[in-house]
């Protein structure tokens, strides 16, 4: 066992230092930022087996594998705000195991009981429970109430601190834009996002900054919205690295069913960037691309998000099938070019083992105080998949996309991505552990 004192004095286990080898340690491992270890409040809608707030919290209360590399969070989860305790709930379990007190409040858990803000961090979880859902069938999370809360106590301290939002910011815009701008007024550090851009990417395909991208596909198997968000978010990980960088969204149609092929037909968007991406992850394209059903169960609907982008470029989400861990991408530099493909493997265990790079990333900007990459990423994301969810309701017709000219410019986060050393030692073969476990070895234990 590794006792922490031993752990190494890094703050990020980089793609690269995790292939080399590290004599004397039995089980390699990255540790903690020096200096003080930030406190962290955990706020989340609700906390069940494999649900964001279990496969996110077991790698911030327990070592973790990242990249091959046993790694200890940095941080300490200190209080916990729950807003539904459903049956299975796993909340109080987890804290008694940890020592974690449990408020009724969201005040209450970021001031720790006290007066003032007494936490260094804040996650907040708005993803899973029972919510309702909208006219369009967005599921009404409460992630803006749940930052308005915390933003009221890190006002009334005059203090303000980093902070992750799970998923898109909201499944309104309009508070999503607020939500932006209030962070960027007060200087919080914040950071949001999908897990799916941190996946292993087989083969290896990097975008270079300033790449004379000629149009992209994203592929995902999800349901609707819920995981066209990772689709969007996939999709817009990679293009923002083209030449120009991001400017924002002109406007989307949204299509389904034989529309999706006709569109193809028209020229709308490219039909054989679609065919690699499914290459991608299977080895060959089927006849039956469009669909990709398993077995035994009935067919669900094809459907497309078609973008135009303001600079002029295009891209397009495609859902297909019905496998949740279909996560592809494709590309070509030229009109005339061949498509540049890969998968975006997610290893073993569905998709858990996913949120073993997001914790990283989320971490590290806890430690350092400098998101890994920048928020307005999903903004915009957020915003495209609301003007989708609209579209969603006239398929065929462009529906344009008012207040997304949202200019960024990428950030290199290849040190927040698994690269795959970790499914070397966690693999398929190894049964996914069915209870709070995050899978490390115990030989790559670190002692608490």
């Amino acid at each position: 066992m590794l006792n922490r004192r031993n752990i190494l004095k890094a703050s990020v286990a980089s793609p690269l230092l995790a292939a080399l080898p590290l004599s004397g340690l039995e089980g390699i491992c990255s540790a903690a930022k020096k200096g003080k270890r930030p406190k962290v409040a955990a706020i989340y809608t609700s906390f069940t087996y494999r649900s964001h707030a279990h496969v996110i919290l077991e790698n911030f209360l327990e070592p973790y594998l990242f990249n091959g590399v046993a790694t200890d969070p940095g941080v300490d989860v200190v209080s916990i705000y729950r807003d539904q305790k459903p049956q299975g709930d796993m909340t109080d379990a987890v804290a008694a195991k940890y020592k974690i007190p449990v408020y009724d409040s969201i005040a209450e858990a970021l001031c720790v009981g006290g007066d003032e803000l007494a936490v260094d961090a804040v996650l907040s979880i708005g993803e899973h429970g029972s919510y309702p859902q909208n006219e369009l069938g967005q599921v009404m999370y409460p992630r803006k109430r749940f930052f308005d809360e915390i933003v009221a106590v890190m006002k009334k301290s005059n203090r303000f601190v980093p902070m992750f939002n799970d998923k898109h910011l909201s499944y309104r815009f309009d508070w999503a834009k607020e939500m932006y701008n209030t962070a960027k007024d007060l200087g919080i550090p914040y950071l949001a996002g999908s897990s799916v851009p941190l996946a292993q990417r087989r083969p290896a395909v990097e975008v270079k900054p300033g790449t004379r991208m000629a149009e992209a596909v994203a592929v995902h198997g999800g349901p609707v919205e819920s995981y066209d968000f990772h689709g969007l978010e996939l999709l817009q990980s990679m293009v923002e690295f083209r030449k120009g960088g991001e400017s924002g969204i002109k406007r989307i149609t949204f299509y389904e069913g034989e529309q999706v092929f006709e569109s193809a037909k028209a020229g709308i968007w490219d039909i054989e960037l679609g065919k690699a991406a499914i290459k991608a992850e299977l080895g060959y394209v089927p006849e039956n691309w469009g669909h990709l059903e398993k077995e035994n169960e009935p067919e669900v609907g094809l459907h497309a998000i078609v973008i135009d982008y303001l600079d002029g470029f295009k891209g397009t989400v495609l859902r297909i099938g019905r496998d949740d861990t279909r996560w592809n991408f494709a590309y070509k530099v030229r009109e005339d070019s061949e498509p540049i493909a890969t998968e975006f493997y997610v290893g073993p265990w569905n998709n858990r083992n996913l949120f073993k790079a997001l914790s990283h990333a989320i971490q590290q900007t806890f430690i350092t105080g400098k998101p890994v990459y920048p928020v307005e990423r999903t903004l915009l994301v957020t915003g495209a998949l609301d003007v989708m969810m609209h579209a969603r309701k006239a398929p065929g017709h462009p529906y344009h996309a008012k207040q997304l000219e949202i200019p960024y410019k990428p950030v290199d986060f290849r040190d927040m991505r698994e690269y795959g050393k970790s499914w070397d030692i966690i693999t398929e073969e190894i049964p996914q552990p069915n209870a709070f476990d995050n899978g490390l070895p115990a030989h790559m234990q670190i002692k608490r």
